[in-house]
């Protein structure tokens, strides 16, 4: 857990254990722990996998675009992918109003060939109206990234590199695989509670469609610490800039983050607590990971945890919701 206001880190903590299971037993329905003596505990900089927080970067990286002249909001998707069906735009991939349905199974389809199948059957007829209503999905993402690769010639971890994490030092900050020491373990996973059968991961990505399109996915796939993603934070409340280094005009920023959001989610209690309410910009993952910043308080929470490990459950975020109410009663207790 990271919270700061302002160029301050008012709050830093980490507890449990970064690793402390070897397997699941299904029969048994609980992890098999590891001998005592192997237990690693969190610290304040493991490294996590972000999930879906890898969204936000995807999006900072198609804004910066945007900014360049490069890429158009209101552009049809269709001029970069022709197999989408007229309609949708770019900025309907953001905001998740784009009709696409939420996943598929790309995990069933390791061949390239056969996931873009399957994503062009999709783009043609979606499964929602476009521009209807709000409809999330990992595939949203997964053709930004297509369209930002095929503008620029370079892969999405090259773009985030070059364009995110080099500029701003976030040395911590990267697609895997990695090596596993430091890294907080996720999943034993095996069906029939996950999708496939890949074991107990740590340093590989957790989500099995962005392990099945290579570990470099618009929608999941980076890895990162606490300290890194306030830099990112700071970077973004500050209006694109931290320190000498500009990521971002102010003016991106602003469309990054004023409502109803592209990328980001604005306003939502569920995970945001009462920093909720005037205009707070945040992302879960599903790994356990959570990132808020309010720009009316010049506040940001991060917290990071591996609730999937040893195995997935529906833990809710009611954590994450406490944490931000109480970041945010005590910005209110010191003004």
């Amino acid at each position: 857990m990271l919270a700061g206001r302002g160029p301050v880190v008012v709050a830093e903590a980490a507890a449990g254990w970064a690793q402390r299971y070897r397997a699941y037993d299904a029969e048994q329905d609980q992890g098999l722990e590891l001998p005592r003596d192997r237990w690693e505990p969190m610290r304040t900089g493991t490294v996590f996998d972000l999930a879906s927080l890898t969204k936000l970067f995807t999006a900072i990286v198609a804004i910066q675009l945007v900014e360049r002249g490069r890429l158009v909001l209101n552009d049809q998707v269709k001029a970069h992918l022709p197999a989408f069906t007229p309609g949708i735009t770019v900025r309907q991939l953001l905001t998740h109003t784009s009709g696409l349905a939420p996943e598929l199974p790309f995990y069933e389809h390791r061949e390239r060939g056969a996931q873009l199948e399957l994503l062009w059957r999709e783009a043609a007829e979606p499964t929602g109206r476009p521009d209807t209503s709000y409809l999330y999905s990992d595939l949203n993402l997964i053709c930004l990234q297509l369209i930002l690769e095929q503008l620029t010639g370079r892969r999405l971890d090259a773009l985030v590199h070059e364009g995110i994490t080099g500029p701003l030092g976030m040395t911590s900050t990267c697609y895997g695989p990695l090596a596993p020491h430091g890294v907080a373990a996720t999943e034993d996973q095996r069906r029939p509670w996950a999708k496939v059968d890949r074991g107990m991961l740590r340093g590989e990505v957790h989500d099995e469609n962005a392990w099945a399109l290579g570990g470099v996915a618009g929608h999941a796939g980076l890895f990162s610490t606490a300290q890194d993603l306030a830099v990112l934070c700071r970077t973004l409340l500050n209006g694109g800039a931290y320190g000498r280094t500009r990521i971002l005009g102010a003016g991106a920023v602003a469309a990054l983050l004023d409502p109803p959001g592209l990328g980001f989610g604005i306003d939502q209690p569920y995970f945001m607590g009462e920093l909720a309410g005037h205009g707070a910009a945040g992302h879960t993952g599903f790994t356990g990971t959570s990132l808020v910043l309010d720009r009316a308080t010049d506040t940001f929470l991060i917290l990071l945890a591996n609730t999937v490990h040893p195995r997935r459950r529906c833990g809710g975020s009611a954590p994450r919701a406490a944490a931000a109410t109480r970041l945010a009663r005590a910005v209110v207790g010191s003004a």
